[in-house]
């Protein structure tokens, strides 16, 4: 059986296995990463403040999220972005954490610009997203004081996830403790199968506080199930919110934004989530047809005229248009990473001849666009 990277070291660069020149590769990653953090005012999402904070806006809603922080957080520790890593963490822990109230120990999932907070709720691919990055900044530059001792500020993170309203404490996890299965957020009992990331599950069972590992080692095996139910079998596309059994959430178009049971903005990040989960871990071949399934799907059962469309898990082609077309193109060609064969390869050069995506929308697209880059170019690392 395949073994991933985590047990070789060996990430797989699927644009020089196609044949790109890899100077070129290394190139446009590095100009990736300058227009998202210094390009001009239509092109960056990145805002440093004063002399130690820096915010991602999401710019289509014009807001700063956990979601848009932690991967910020992320982009810069695959970067060896040091001071920005810092910038972001500080506004994060200055602004969006949460020290008292039934979320104490959260981050508000979104603020304004200036720091003050649009919720105090939170969101919960945003807490995993920081304890990863956070592990992966102590492992790559070590840990120093306060909140820069990186691998205490993960751990306790997950701490609070995991044991939330344990003990009469007001609140309650960000996951369900019986099935192991991650919450849309802490106050509903259904999930996101877009959050769902096995892979950082694996290596928060080696590095959560000792008593906290056995959780999260049960968690990416509760996930990798999790999302066989609710990946469609033959289309492989999901919900954007799904039930704990994997049946597309749905709702009376009056909660949370709209409906959900469709593939749509949120539901595009599983399949890439999936296929990186092969890369590091191989732990399940599932995930090759998975991948394989999605990229099908849009390379050879759909009209290409509906290939930025709205779906339900089936594959039916609904009247709306995606928000996020490029996001759909850079997911698709990330799943090259467990896939193979002719759309595979058509998947990985239509993002290639793709460029970053520019106007309001951009931020969720370009977030997608450079982790695929990322990838793809074998620079999505474990450290």
């Amino acid at each position: 059986m395949r073994k991933g990277a985590f047990a070789t070291g060996v990430y797989r660069n699927i644009f020089a296995e196609m044949g790109y020149d890899e100077q070129e590769v290394e190139k446009r990653k590095e100009e990736i990463f300058h227009t998202l953090f210094y390009g001009n005012e239509e092109e960056r999402i990145y805002h440093p403040v004063g002399s130690d904070m820096g915010y991602i806006e999401d710019t289509g809603n014009h807001d700063v999220r956990t979601e848009g922080m932690s991967y910020g957080m992320m982009m810069c520790v695959q970067m060896d972005k040091r001071e920005e890593f810092d910038r972001l963490w500080n506004w994060a822990k200055t602004y969006m954490y949460m020290e008292d109230g039934e979320n104490a120990g959260y981050f508000a999932w979104s603020c304004r610009t200036d720091g003050s907070k649009n919720a105090h709720g939170a969101a919960p691919d945003g807490e995993e997203f920081f304890a990863m990055a956070l592990f992966f900044a102590s492992h790559r530059w070590g840990n120093r004081e306060g909140i820069y001792h990186y691998s205490r500020e993960a751990q306790e993170i997950l701490h609070a996830c995991i044991h939330k309203g344990e003990n009469g404490e007001e609140g309650r996890a960000m996951w369900d403790t019986q099935n192991y299965l991650i919450r849309f957020v802490t106050d509903v009992d259904f999930s996101d199968p877009s959050y769902h990331l096995p892979h950082f599950y694996e290596l928060f069972g080696l590095w959560a506080e000792e008593n906290d590992r056995l959780f999260f080692k049960k968690a990416a095996a509760a996930s990798r199930a999790y999302l066989k139910s609710a990946c469609h079998p033959v289309t492989g596309l999901c919900a954007e919110y799904a039930e704990f059994d994997g049946t597309p959430y749905e709702s009376d178009g009056k909660m949370w934004g709209g409906r959900h049971d469709w593939y749509y903005s949120d539901a595009y990040r599983t399949v890439a989530n999936i296929a990186l989960d092969y890369q590091w871990f191989a732990a399940d071949e599932w995930e090759k047809q998975e991948a394989e399934n999605v990229q099908k799907f849009f390379c050879e059962t759909l009209d290409e005229k509906d290939r930025d469309g709205v779906y339900l898990t089936d594959g039916t082609v609904l009247k709306e248009k995606a928000l996020h077309p490029t996001a759909v193109i850079s997911v698709n060609a990330q799943a090259s990473l467990a896939a193979g064969g002719k759309n595979a390869v058509s998947c990985v050069q239509a993002f290639w001849n793709t460029p970053l995506r520019t106007g309001d929308r951009r931020y969720y697209d370009n977030c997608l666009y450079f982790f695929a880059f990322l990838a793809l170019s074998g620079n999505y690392r474990i450290y």
